[in-house]
């Protein structure tokens, strides 16, 4: 198996409304906080869930959730 970089997702939390949608598509990542904003509870995912994870952020209507690498897996 080839070395890829890991993948997390990272909410702006200036942007987060708590419209739920990423807890909802998404609940092995994502949980609500006691006031209802998205917090990032998953671990990190490999390279090859990009598409997946660039999908789950799009849905974001506030564009509050990024994708930043974490650092490289074997």
């Amino acid at each position: 198996m080839s070395d890829e970089q890991a993948l997390t997702y990272v909410i702006d939390s200036e942007l987060c409304a708590g419209h739920g949608r990423c807890y909802a598509l998404a609940p092995e990542s994502f949980e609500a906080d006691d006031s209802g904003y998205s917090t990032v509870t998953g671990a990190a995912k490999p390279a090859a869930e990009r598409e997946g994870m660039h999908f789950i952020a799009g849905q974001c209507p506030e564009e509050a959730i990024s994708i930043h690498a974490v650092g490289v897996t074997s």
